[in-house]
């Protein structure tokens, strides 16, 4: 077995004992490790660079999103939650797969660990990781934007007892945003997919407010701010067509739970 720790001390070179497609097997596996420092801080590290780097073929890529999708049914969170960091790395680079999309959108509104952080597991972040896939998803040309917007207020809407404390919202609202860049999305498409957010905080239960629409409100409250100011996606800061009625729609619906000040 490869010395991991190693590899990463020394700038992530390639092994040179071993084919890369077996180095990739053994990392794939390592992914599903309880163990934060092996998982987090040597496989998926490790993968992330490689990729980012272009050193896998688009065939070791191919194979290894198909296997990162069969991982969203996987019964340990931790390995649920690595995949959509491993796809988002792989979509990146311009490698995709459409048959990819339908299982992540089952998964990312079912998921029910919503934890961030955990002290034996390490981070899990469900809600964040599969914020970034989804932003990839949402600004590559061969995934429908609104699609992407329609699940993600999709996740933030389904119901929980788990109030997000992470930066989870954050991480959200920005793949949200990013999605708002596309220069193909309508007038409409902009503005509808929040009228399932307005109709839930304008119909707030007797008994308190509920941690999900706690959740929504801050994330689409992150929406609001990079819509106004910009989304900054690698070194460039992009503006969102639309802006004007994607602000006006945003404080609408916020509007809904907050009339007394708003």
């Amino acid at each position: 077995m490869t010395d991991w720790a190693r590899v990463r001390a020394e700038g992530f070179e390639v092994p040179a004992d071993r084919p890369l497609p077996e180095l990739v097997a053994e990392l794939s596996g390592l992914l599903r490790s309880p163990d934060p420092a092996v998982r987090d801080g040597q496989a998926y590290a490790t993968l992330a660079t490689w990729i980012a780097k272009g050193l896998l073929s688009p065939e070791l890529l191919r194979g290894l999103g198909d296997e990162m999708i069969e991982r969203f049914t996987d019964p340990q969170v931790q390995v649920r939650t690595f995949a959509p960091l491993i796809l988002d790395a792989i979509v990146s680079v311009g490698v995709f797969e459409p048959t990819w999309v339908p299982p992540f959108e089952r998964w990312y509104v079912a998921e029910e660990d919503l934890r961030g952080y955990d002290a034996e597991l390490g981070w899990l972040h469900a809600v964040a990781h599969g914020a970034d896939l989804l932003g990839t998803l949402g600004r590559f040309p061969a995934v429908e934007p609104v699609e992407m917007l329609r699940l993600g207020i999709g996740r933030i809407l389904t119901p929980t007892d788990y109030v997000l404390r992470d930066l989870e919202d954050d991480r959200l609202g920005f793949a949200l945003a990013s999605t708002l860049t596309r220069a193909d999305l309508l007038e409409t498409d902009v503005t509808d997919w929040l009228d399932p957010a307005g109709r839930a905080l304008g119909n707030p239960p007797p008994d308190g407010v509920r941690p999900e629409i706690t959740n929504t409100m801050r994330t689409l409250r992150a929406v609001y701010v990079l819509v106004d100011q910009g989304v900054r996606i690698g070194d460039a800061v992009q503006q969102v067509p639309h802006r004007d009625l994607v602000r006006a729609k945003l404080a609408e619906v916020l509007r809904m739970a907050t009339p007394y000040f708003l």
